[in-house]
């Protein structure tokens, strides 16, 4: 089940996983990466999506390299789903201004992390880790690679 976005829950790391991550840990198992997959399960962490990552990902899912039919496509859906705090995302007037993605396909992961509070994009592109260095227009949210994301996440588990 999802987690609900409550107060309670904003104490939590949010992340935000782009659609490569979100197939390594969903349809590849990547075994670096069980770490992650099990701080997902336990609620350790918020995952966010929206409608617009949701849709992305019913569509990567189709792509022929991936191998998995109708109904697997169905299941990593829904696995990934049963997961995931879905949020808006209208970007608030007034919200500070993002760096621009050279892929425009990748600027909606970035909104999302925005809108919803998150502490990190978690991200294998590379046009999308580069903006984790834009100095003139920096992020309110850590762009990092799951290694990344999985050593700040031990970081703040330390005593």
């Amino acid at each position: 089940m999802a987690n609900s976005d409550t107060a309670s829950n904003l104490i939590l790391p949010r992340l935000v996983l782009d659609t490569n991550v979100v197939m390594d840990l969903f349809h590849f198992n990547a075994p670096p990466l069980a770490p992650l997959m099990a701080a997902i399960e336990s609620g350790a962490v918020i995952c966010l999506a929206n409608d617009r990552t949701l849709t992305e990902l019913a569509r990567v899912t189709g792509y022929p390299q991936f191998k998995l039919d109708d109904a697997g496509r169905h299941r990593l859906y829904e696995a990934y789903r049963s997961r995931i705090t879905l949020t808006g995302y209208a970007v608030p007037q007034g919200a500070p201004k993002l760096p621009k993605c050279r892929d425009p396909d990748d600027q909606m992961f970035l909104e999302l992390a925005l809108v919803s509070n998150a502490n990190m994009l978690i991200s294998r592109d590379n046009l999308v880790l580069k903006l984790a260095k834009a100095r003139n227009r920096p992020c309110p949210f850590a762009i990092l690679t799951p290694e990344q994301a999985l050593q700040r996440l031990r970081d703040l588990h330390q005593p």
